[in-house]
């Protein structure tokens, strides 16, 4: 069977590094080999021969083929976006915090970013062409920011609405992926340029080559204070000192002020605090004397907060040097988790000090709780997966992980829910998607359970899907 890639990216192969790897999917996860003649090997070339491609095939954790938990890993996730964004308004408990604290849902967009982190550390093992590197970093940054504009930016309704279009004036520029573009572009440019050339052969090398250069530029102070802003015809006062209180913090006063109120998020997870929501921890109407802030817009994925959350993708490239530099399965095992304990630990300190666990701010403290997950949970499915090889309970997953741009695009971002309910019988409400649901509903005679079962039944459709785009060795990516 001849194998078939969709590339979106350009394929020219005359530099010394070819990082061609998608940013929810990186087709090879590959550690390439000491000695290659590019510098860095190809990722998940196309190829027209009859001869399975070696980048394609399921993989262990050898120096030339793919690291298989890193595509369940990045599968999971997937299926964890789907799950708590469909089921998040059954469930409040799994859907995001409407403020401070961590929920199931909060710990999605740390593992997509930490999964790009460890990608970008596999890819820039070694690069001799820094600027033709780094051209294609900043192409493939702008293509997926991009494409976050036209899947989040506002165009297209989802689904419960069967019209699309967006005034260009209300165009939300933030999102999932322009976030990940931002922790994908400043991850890579650290691996390209910051990196010395120097030899790993103890763990003193391992240190001096990649982490002292990047401390030198990293030792920055910040900080910000926040003063009176307002929305239309609506002001809060805040005073001269900011907070991290849904009004007046930084992170939103930024968004305003650069991007507009009209660009962001017009539905911000705070209205499902009790100030905002009479069901809260779930949305509701307003409470009497609520605030004014709750009607204001709020971008989860703003400019400073997607600042912060780059840094989870720095914790990611530290993975990956750990799987490039040592080839030992059990010393991989035992350096990741060394690595994952104390950030935990950090950022269950920090919590305890005072700064509280907030998606939406992305804290210091949330960073630390969330890329130690990450960590922690890539280092179980790396010994499930890679080193005991038990890999049918999770193949699902690792199906979803190799193809999830166009999982994420058509199955988390409703493109294709929405589609199918553009198909209907006499009533828009008669469709296949939603009489689905009810009818799970009705047979678990409960409206929550009936929700779940849904989207457990979608979960398992994206990945059969998935499934076959692999056998057909169909994959599209950045």
């Amino acid at each position: 069977m001849s194998s078939v890639v969709v590339e979106v990216a350009n394929t020219d192969t005359d530099t010394d590094t070819d990082e061609r790897t998608h940013l929810l999917h990186n087709s090879s996860t590959s550690v390439p080999s000491r000695d290659s003649a590019a510098g860095v090997e190809e990722i998940a070339p196309s190829s027209s021969s009859n001869e399975p491609d070696e980048s394609l095939r399921p993989n262990s954790v050898g120096s030339s083929q793919r690291l298989a938990s890193l595509d369940v890993f990045r599968g999971l996730t997937v299926a964890l976006m789907i799950l708590v964004d469909d089921a998040g308004g059954a469930f409040p408990s799994i859907n995001h915090s409407p403020w401070f604290g961590v929920t199931l849902a909060d710990f999605v967009m740390p593992f997509f970013l930490f999964g790009v982190g460890v990608s970008i550390g596999l890819v820039f093992k070694k690069v001799t062409n820094k600027p033709s590197a780094t051209k294609k970093v900043v192409l493939r940054t702008i293509k997926l920011f991009l494409l976050g504009v036209v899947l989040q930016g506002g165009y297209f309704h989802g689904r419960g609405d069967l019209s699309y279009g967006v005034d260009v004036l209300k165009l939300r520029w933030l999102g999932v992926l322009q976030r990940i573009s931002i922790g994908y572009l400043f991850a890579a440019v650290l691996e390209i340029w910051l990196v010395n050339s120097i030899a790993v052969d103890s763990a003193l090398t391992f240190v001096k080559r990649y982490y002292c250069p990047v401390y030198e530029v990293l030792s920055i102070n910040s900080s910000s204070s926040t003063s009176i802003h307002g929305s239309g015809t609506q002001i809060v006062h805040c005073g001269m000192r900011g907070n991290l209180q849904p009004a007046c913090n930084a992170v939103g006063l930024v968004d305003r002020f650069v991007l507009g109120i009209h660009h962001l998020y017009q539905h911000p997870v705070y209205r499902r605090t009790k100030e905002c929501s009479v069901n809260s921890p779930d949305y509701g109407p307003l409470p009497q004397n609520s605030p004014d802030w709750c009607l204001a817009p709020f971008d989860p994925e703003g400019i400073l907060s997607s600042l912060m959350a780059a840094i989870t993708c720095v914790v990611g490239l530290h993975f990956g040097h750990i799987v490039v530099h040592f080839k030992g399965q059990m010393q991989r095992v035992f350096l990741w988790s060394m690595s994952s304990f104390p950030l935990l630990i950090s950022g269950y300190v920090l919590s305890v000090l005072g700064i509280p666990f907030s998606k939406p701010l992305y804290t210091l403290s949330y960073m630390c709780i969330t890329a130690g997950a990450s960590g922690f949970l890539l280092t179980i499915l790396f010994y499930i997966v890679d080193i005991k090889h038990i890999r049918k309970p999770t193949m699902v997953l690792q199906w979803m992980g190799m193809n999830a741009l166009i999982i994420f695009a058509l199955g988390a971002c409703e493109l294709f829910p929405a589609a199918l309910q553009g198909l209907y019988w006499h009533s828009p409400e008669n469709n296949l998607v939603d009489g689905t649901e009810l009818l799970l509903q009705s047979m678990l005679h409960s409206r929550k359970w009936g929700t779940l079962g849904f989207v457990v039944l979608e979960i398992l459709f994206w990945g059969l899907v998935a499934g076959f785009l692999d056998m057909k060795r169909f994959y599209i990516r950045l």
